[in-house]
């Protein structure tokens, strides 16, 4: 249903039949996960449909894609039912944000919600979603610039007042967004001080969530007639007998899930590199220059959703340009060594936290592929720096030549033509000689080669005379 309904196209119920609209979201929250929400949010108003169920399973994510993600649920103009589903599923983190800030909260059997702690993830705030209890990223306040923030455990250092700032307004967005509909606001704040959890009934009973159902229509019947508060007023639920329609995700979100895999965007930045500078040595192969430009982009666009360490960013792409450089322009492996340092030091920092970095075995593996190019390259200019010159007039001592005629004497010194390298040269020699005597060169004065007769070798013995 999704496929065909956020792509445009228009797959309606029949005139007769209620609708309720059905999201899965289960995986962290990203851009991806925003958008696809907020198409499903604006599909649902267009077709009038009844109410809007999110099946929440997360661990957390970016609190800049779980802010526009509550703004769009609290905006919405059908109500917005978050449900944490299947059993086995939790709503931590961010996702403890989007429960308390929809219009109806419920957990099915065997699920929790909590740890919304502040932490530091990557270059900017974010809500990581690892395992941990305390992996919330911080919400980002209004006009400040990201912070990276280290959760505090109990007995850690005194947290300085930018930490303090952080988790003050986290506390006071979740007890907000809690207080919309009437719910706990006190054990919000705990889940974000404290990183504390609750499982289903202990959320129902301490009226964190609305209700507990095992299922999807279990849900729609407990609150058929329930009267939730929508941003233009308060309106009543008319949940029974409702057609459920799936909105699974299309192609689009399912592209923006992978390419911001840490991993994936940073091998995407690799390949776009070199597929540039492929292209730059190479112009008109076309190929490398279109698929390294393409997966460059979407590298870039990668690494603005997991909010890199744009230092990071910046150390990478100068030892790349280190390394390349080398190969170029010889500096004996100070340009390469540079080069490779800069690299392996940008890769570690580029996005640091447990949710979010790259793995540190293929920044290993591909600092080891550069020192390995780069060895290569001092290799062979080692063995180019040993070569004779082939070209130029250096390479003439090497070569002998041919008189095309007698060399006339002019002032104690004998001129003429010889043949060399399959050209015609003047030439000059300090003793005669005759047309076809064989010549050794030896150098180049100008235009005009120093020639003299070659030696000989005498008979029997093999050695020169």
């Amino acid at each position: 249903m999704l496929l065909a309904a956020l792509d445009g196209k228009t797959v309606s119920a029949q005139p007769e039949q209620r609708s309720v609209f059905l999201l899965t979201v289960a995986d962290a929250i990203t851009p991806a996960t925003m958008d696809y929400v907020q198409r499903g949010i604006a599909y649902a108003e267009s077709e009038g449909a009844e109410l809007l169920i999110i099946a929440l399973d997360t661990p957390g994510g970016l609190m800049a894609s779980t802010h526009d993600l509550i703004k769009s649920i609290l905006a919405s103009r059908v109500p917005v039912a978050t449900y944490v589903y299947p059993s086995g599923s939790r709503a931590a983190s961010a996702g403890a944000y989007i429960v308390l800030a929809s219009h109806v909260a419920a957990m099915a059997p065997a699920t929790h919600i909590g740890s919304a702690t502040p932490v530091q993830i990557g270059g900017l705030p974010s809500l990581p979603s690892d395992d941990a209890p305390v992996t919330p990223e911080a919400p980002m306040e209004q006009g400040a610039e990201p912070q990276n923030l280290p959760a505090q455990s109990p007995s850690a250092a005194a947290p300085s007042a930018m930490e303090r700032k952080v988790l003050e307004d986290a506390v006071s967005y979740i007890r907000e967004l809690a207080a919309r509909h009437d719910r706990n606001s006190d054990w919000a704040e705990r889940a974000v001080r404290d990183a504390a959890n609750l499982g289903a009934q202990e959320a129902l009973a301490q009226n964190v969530i609305d209700l507990v159902a095992d299922d999807i229509d279990e849900l729609l019947q407990a609150i058929d007639g329930r009267v939730v508060r929508m941003a233009y007023g308060e309106v009543t639920l008319t949940t029974a007998d409702l057609v459920v329609q799936r909105m699974d995700p299309d192609w689009r979100t399912r592209l923006l899930s992978v390419i911001t895999d840490p991993n994936i965007a940073y091998f995407l930045l690799l390949i776009g590199f070199y597929g540039l500078v492929f292209e730059f040595a190479n112009p008109g192969s076309l190929f490398p220059g279109v698929f390294g430009a393409t997966c460059l982009l979407l590298a870039l666009f990668a690494f603005q959703i997991l909010s890199v360490n744009y230092a990071g960013l910046a150390l990478i792409f100068l030892g790349l340009a280190f390394i390349v450089g080398e190969a170029f322009i010889p500096s004996f492996g100070v340009l390469g060594i540079g080069g490779i340092a800069a690299f392996v030091a940008g890769s570690v920092i580029l996005m640091d936290g447990t949710n979010q970095a790259v793995s540190l075995p293929a920044v290993g593996g591909v600092g080891a592929i550069g020192a390995g190019f780069l060895l290569w390259v001092l290799t062979r200019l080692t063995t180019l720096r040993r070569r004779r010159p082939v070209y130029g007039v250096e390479h003439f001592t090497d070569e002998s030549a041919t008189a095309e005629d007698d060399f006339e004497q002019d002032q104690g010194r004998f001129f003429g033509f010889v043949h060399m390298s399959g050209e015609r040269w003047r030439a000059v020699s300090e003793r005669p000689v005759s047309a076809g005597q064989s010549l050794q060169v030896l150098g180049v004065t100008g235009l005009t080669v120093r020639v003299a007769p070659a030696a000989r070798k005498t008979p029997g013995d093999g050695s020169n005379s």
